[in-house]
């Protein structure tokens, strides 16, 4: 009976608490309860970004362990890629004229070419005022050589009277002017009836640049053509101190191994060049600028990391994220130094730290 007095009182006291919870008051006005911003990507006030595990999966957020290694000391070299002198070759006029095309047209940029194929021909282009000028030396080789016979004779029948030598400097004479005017009048007809020179290749390959066009009137030595072997391109930097020659063990750009053939002993621009050829097939084209990354023999320590790890912050310094917590990120100030265009080697993080190696720069972009 006690028990269920008690019953029967606590029922009455929440009767009007139910009643004033649900009753007929107005509730249009509350506030709406709070976000929860702690779930969300956000940059902290000490600098640091806090990134929630969904949203790192999300970001295809991946880390690396890091750890110190050994390396070869590398150096960034500016070059460009040259030509190998004995997988290339430059046609060249050696006389001017006018450009006339072949049977078959005149060859097309990276159409393939063979050894003897003619590329064009150059027919001799005379003005007005060179025949003209020719002529006129004709006519002057041909009045000398006249007056030379002349005095000749008369010399001769004046033998006796006067004396040897005189006659002897007169045939000297004759035998000069007859020799230039036959010279001048051998090239007034080769320049009338010669039909130019006829340029061919002198190897096989493909046609790397074109500089004429049908009629076009060319100086002597002009180059008209050039002829490569993609697999003969090499890429010539430039270095700036000597002892650097003797140095370099190997090299690499965009990821290829380079092998290096030697470097100049003068300078040319005040610079030293520096020969590389790729050790595999590289799509390159004469006079791309290109970054050799040049690895010497000295040895250093660091971290070895993807190239993608390193981002700039608002400072524009070189910094790397490392994860100091599961869902919190700090940068690290770093001054990376190259291997092989793909990689870099850091030495200012310690063993066993998390390396943010891909989407870094997702992370760099979090306010």
């Amino acid at each position: 009976m006690k028990f269920n007095a008690m019953f029967l009182s606590l029922s009455i006291l929440f009767i009007p608490m139910a009643t004033w919870a649900h009753g007929d008051d107005d509730h249009a006005h509350d506030e709406a309860p709070a976000v929860n911003t702690a779930n969300k990507p956000q940059r902290l006030p000490d600098g640091r970004v806090f990134v929630p595990k969904l949203t790192q999966f999300q970001l295809d957020i991946r880390t690396q362990v890091a750890q110190t290694s050994s390396a070869a000391k590398t150096i960034e070299l500016n070059g460009h890629v040259v030509m190998n002198p004995n997988y290339g070759a430059r046609v060249q006029a050696s006389s001017g004229g006018r450009v006339s095309a072949p049977a078959g047209g005149l060859p097309l940029l990276g159409s393939k070419v063979k050894k003897g194929q003619i590329l064009a021909s150059i027919k001799p282009a005379q003005g007005s005022y060179e025949v003209a000028q020719q002529q006129a030396q004709l006519a002057e080789a041909r009045s000398n050589l006249a007056q030379a016979e002349q005095t000749v004779a008369r010399l001769r029948q004046l033998e006796g009277s006067v004396p040897r030598k005189d006659i002897e400097a007169a045939q000297a004479q004759l035998n000069s002017a007859r020799a230039l005017n036959s010279a001048r009048a051998l090239n007034a007809a080769l320049s009338s009836a010669s039909s130019g020179e006829v340029l061919r290749a002198s190897l096989d390959g493909v046609l790397a640049s074109s500089n004429v066009v049908n009629g076009q009137v060319i100086d002597p030595a002009t180059i008209l053509f050039e002829i490569v072997d993609p697999k003969g391109f090499l890429i010539e930097a430039l270095a700036y101190d000597p002892a650097m020659i003797t140095q370099i063990e190997s090299a690499a750009f965009n990821g290829v191994k380079l092998r290096y053939l030697g470097g100049a002993s003068a300078l040319r621009d005040g610079a030293l060049p520096m020969l590389f050829a790729p050790t595999e097939a590289t799509p390159l084209a004469l006079g791309q600028v290109v970054k050799v990354v040049a690895h010497t023999r000295e040895q250093t320590r660091g971290v070895v990391l993807p190239a993608s790890a390193v981002v700039k912050n608002a400072s524009n310094q070189n910094v790397v994220w490392v994860l100091e917590q599961a869902q919190v990120l700090r940068a690290v100030a770093v001054q990376p130094m190259p291997l092989d265009g793909q990689r870099v080697l850091v030495g200012q993080l310690k063993d066993g730290q998390r390396i943010v190696v891909q989407g870094a720069n997702l992370i760099n972009q979090i306010r």
